[in-house]
């Protein structure tokens, strides 16, 4: 079916008003035909494939956003899981296929490439411990390439061996990246239950279940979603719920049609359309303040869980009224540094670690963005990761933790990274250690509810 222009009519109206975009474009391709023995080889497949397949991403994506009157900030690129190719690479093969991969994408004029990525949920082989141990290097010596872990399933449980290792890979890329105020930590996630068809970074990765390419699109729209609250300063929960839905619904339209006009013109499979409130530093285009116009005074104050859980599943249930391949992570986003509102609410007082903690049980993703003191223990920033995947288990959805220990700074500082990053005050961390915890190792065992066969 195709879509007629006539339904994006309504939505143009905010694209200069409230800051409505298309968050990304995103071409996912497989690069598990790459993988040789001979390094060489293997340098040589992987740009042949990246070039074949996305040499013409940028130039369709301007093509179809300027026919369309629509604003796509990124164009991306997700590969298969690097760990896969790179199991039994020399020493230097992670290095050498990283910057091969970050100076294709620059060549390719993409933002972004996801996928220097492993997935560890149950267990490691020793290439998989050798690919953790280069993601602090890797990270810090290249601009674009972003990288994620994914520790923690329902199904398998835990994999404590992983979350220890990955707050000493955080304090390491942090350190590696000092200069820059521990940048490099911006670039990686660690999750729980990952999605394999995510568009947004720095989570992106090419799937095991994907075919060999696929386009996905990532919509925003915090600023459309507030207006449209503010125009309903009374009415009722539910009737919230529906306005909020209803709109959801025209903005997952407007990624369809994205989505469907330049999979067609690259000749590519169709892949998700997710429907996420991403925000940005810029005013006004905030989740927080979403939560302050349903009725907060402030976002961290009480009421703010239920608030975020009510708009979360509204735009969950306006997405997938509108597409039939709504995927991705789907929700509300709430990374500190990149909202407005959030690092106000911090500012104030109104927002801690531990209301953050809380919200991740109901919002699209998980601590998002958090700078904590550079002198944080890698046992602590362990200890965080494990409280967020067993959320994430527990409740059987996607958690992640996106965590810059900034290097020199301590709580109350303020750190900036510019761009869609942003900036924002350093929150405290609890003093009190789990190091005994952390150090058990071993693997949390899955839920009861993961035995669903």
């Amino acid at each position: 079916m195709r879509y007629q222009f006539e339904e994006v009519l309504e939505t143009l109206s905010t694209v200069a008003l409230d800051h409505f975009d298309i968050r990304t474009v995103t071409l996912g391709i497989s690069l598990r035909e790459c993988a040789d023995s001979d390094l060489s080889a293997m340098e040589r497949r992987i740009a042949r494939k990246l070039q074949s397949l996305a040499k013409n991403l940028v130039r369709t994506v301007d093509e179809v956003s300027e026919e369309l009157g629509i604003p796509v900030a990124n164009r991306r690129i997700a590969v298969t899981p690097l760990a896969w190719l790179l199991e039994s690479a020399p020493r230097e093969g992670p290095m050498r296929i990283a910057k091969l991969i970050d100076s294709l994408a620059g060549e390719l004029g993409v933002n972004f490439v996801g996928g220097y990525s492993a997935l560890v949920q149950k267990g490691m082989t020793a290439g998989d411990r050798r690919f953790l141990d280069s993601i602090p290097e890797v990270l810090s010596s290249t601009e674009r390439l972003c990288g994620s872990v994914n520790v923690a399933s329902t199904r398998a449980g835990i994999n404590m061996d992983a979350v220890r290792i990955m707050g000493g890979v955080i304090k390491e890329a942090a350190r590696l990246s000092s200069a820059r105020s521990g940048l490099a930590c911006a670039k990686l996630v660690v999750f729980a239950n990952a999605p394999e068809d995510n568009p947004f970074m720095a989570g992106a990765f090419h799937g095991m279940g994907e075919g060999d390419s696929a386009v996905s699109v990532g919509i925003s729209g915090p600023g459309v979603i507030r207006h449209v609250v503010g125009l309903y300063p009374d009415v009722s929960i539910d009737e919230l719920a529906d306005v909020i839905k209803r709109m959801a619904f025209k903005l997952t339209r407007v990624g369809e049609l994205i989505l469907r006009e330049v999979a067609e013109r690259l000749g590519a499979p169709r892949g998700i359309v997710d429907i996420s409130l991403a925000p940005t530093p810029q005013v006004g285009d905030s989740v927080a303040n979403i939560l302050e116009e349903m009725g907060v005074e402030r976002c961290g104050a009480p009421g703010t869980t239920a608030a975020l859980a009510l708009l979360n599943d509204a735009v969950k249930r306006g997405g997938a009224m509108a597409s039939t391949h709504v995927g991705g992570l789907s929700g509300a986003f709430i990374p500190v540094t990149e909202d407005a509102g959030m690092v106000e609410a911090v500012a104030a007082g109104a927002l801690d670690l531990g209301k953050l903690e809380a919200m991740t049980a109901v919002c699209s993703v998980g601590l998002d963005m958090v700078v904590v003191p550079g002198d944080t223990p890698a046992e602590s920033l362990a200890g965080i990761i494990a409280d967020e995947a067993a959320i994430g288990i527990v409740n059987n959805k996607t958690t992640a933790v996106r965590i810059i220990p900034a290097p020199g700074k301590k709580a109350g500082d303020r750190v900036e990274f510019g761009g869609l990053l942003g900036g924002g005050p350093v929150m405290a961390v609890s003093p009190f250690r789990c190091d005994k915890l952390i150090g058990r190792g071993g693997r949390f065992p899955a839920p009861l509810r993961g035995l669903t066969n």
